[in-house]
C-alpha cells in the first residue's frame, strides 16, 4: 500500500447516522456547503455508508477530491450489529471481522484509505478491546488507516490503560457530550495532555438546558449568533472538535460559520463553569 501523509482534521465534522435514504444528498450538500470532515460507521443498522460513498463521489463534480476530505469510520461489534446485515463475517475470528469491516468500508466510500478507524464501543471485555485494537493496528501499517480512536469511551480508567497498552496508541475518543457523563471533563483533560482530539456528538441534541441558559442567549444576543453557535465555537475554541449532523441547509450554513468570530477568555471561563 502506497503511505499517505498524516490527516487535519477540521474543526467540525458531519455525522451521518441515521439519514437513510437522504445520506448521500445530505453528505453531497453538506460537502458543497463547506464541510470536508465527515463521520460514518459500517454499522448498517445506524448508517447508510454507501450513501455516504455516493455523496462523497456527487460532490466530486464541485471539485472535491478524496485529499481534501477527512473521512472517518467505524468498526462496531457484534452486539452493536443488526442480527440481519452484519458487514462481515459473525462467525470469523475478531481480527478477521475488524479487516472485513474496513475493506466494506473503503468499498461503501469508493476510496483506498480511511482517514480515523474507531472502535465504536470498547469490547465487552478487555482482552477483546485489545484484539480488536491490535487488528487496527495492523491496517494502519498497511496503510489503510492513518490513525486510530475509540468511540463510547466514558471510563477515564480504561481509556488510559489502552492509552499506555497499544503500540498506536488512540488519537481520537468520539463521546456524547452532555451533563450525565459531567462533560467528560477528565477524559478532555486526558486528550488535551496527550494531544489527542476529543470529539462531541449530541452536543445540541442532548443539552437544551444548556442553550437556553441566560449565558448562551446573552453571548448569543452580544455576537448576533445562535445559542447553538455559541456553544459550537466555545468547544472549538478548547479543543473540542463537534459533529453536527444537522438536515438543514441553513443549520448546515451556521455551524460553518461559527470560525468567523472568537469568544472572549472570560466568556469562555463562564462558559466553562456551565459544563459540569
Amino acid at each position: 500500500m502506497h503511505r499517505h501523509h498524516s490527516s487535519v482534521m477540521p474543526g467540525i465534522l458531519y455525522g451521518t447516522a441515521w439519514k437513510k435514504e437522504r445520506t448521500a444528498t445530505l453528505v453531497e450538500q453538506a460537502l458543497r456547503q463547506g464541510f470536508r470532515g465527515i463521520d460514518t460507521a459500517c454499522q448498517p443498522k445506524h448508517y447508510h455508508e454507501p450513501g455516504v460513498g455516493e455523496g462523497i463521489a456527487a460532490a466530486a463534480g464541485a471539485g472535491i477530491g478524496r485529499a481534501d476530505l477527512y473521512l472517518q469510520s467505524k468498526f462496531t461489534a457484534l452486539q452493536g450489529q443488526d442480527p440481519q446485515r452484519v458487514p462481515y463475517d459473525p462467525q470469523a475470528p475478531l481480527a478477521e471481522q475488524v479487516q472485513q469491516s474496513l475493506q466494506r468500508s473503503l468499498h461503501n466510500l469508493r476510496c483506498d484509505y480511511l482517514d480515523c478507524l474507531l472502535l465504536h464501543s470498547p469490547m465487552p471485555s478487555t482482552a477483546q478491546t485489545l484484539q480488536v485494537w491490535q487488528a487496527m493496528e495492523g491496517l494502519l501499517e498497511q496503510g489503510f488507516v492513518r490513525q486510530l480512536g475509540i468511540s463510547n469511551c466514558y471510563d477515564p480508567a480504561l481509556l488510559a490503560f489502552l492509552y499506555n497498552s497499544v503500540r498506536v496508541p488512540p488519537r481520537v475518543v468520539q463521546n456524547r457530550f452532555y451533563a450525565a457523563t459531567g462533560f467528560d471533563r477528565e477524559i478532555r483533560l486526558f486528550c488535551r495532555e496527550r494531544q489527542m482530539h476529543y470529539q462531541s456528538f449530541w452536543t445540541l441534541t442532548a443539552n437544551p438546558d444548556l442553550l437556553s441558559h441566560p449565558l448562551l442567549v446573552g453571548l448569543a444576543e452580544r455576537y448576533h449568533k445562535s445559542p447553538a453557535q455559541i456553544l459550537l465555537r466555545y468547544l472549538t475554541q478548547v479543543g473540542v472538535t463537534p459533529l453536527t449532523g444537522t438536515s438543514s441547509q441553513r443549520h448546515m450554513q451556521e455551524d460553518l460559520a461559527i470560525f468567523s468570530f472568537a469568544l472572549q477568555g472570560g466568556e469562555c471561563d463562564a462558559l466553562a463553569r456551565l459544563l459540569v
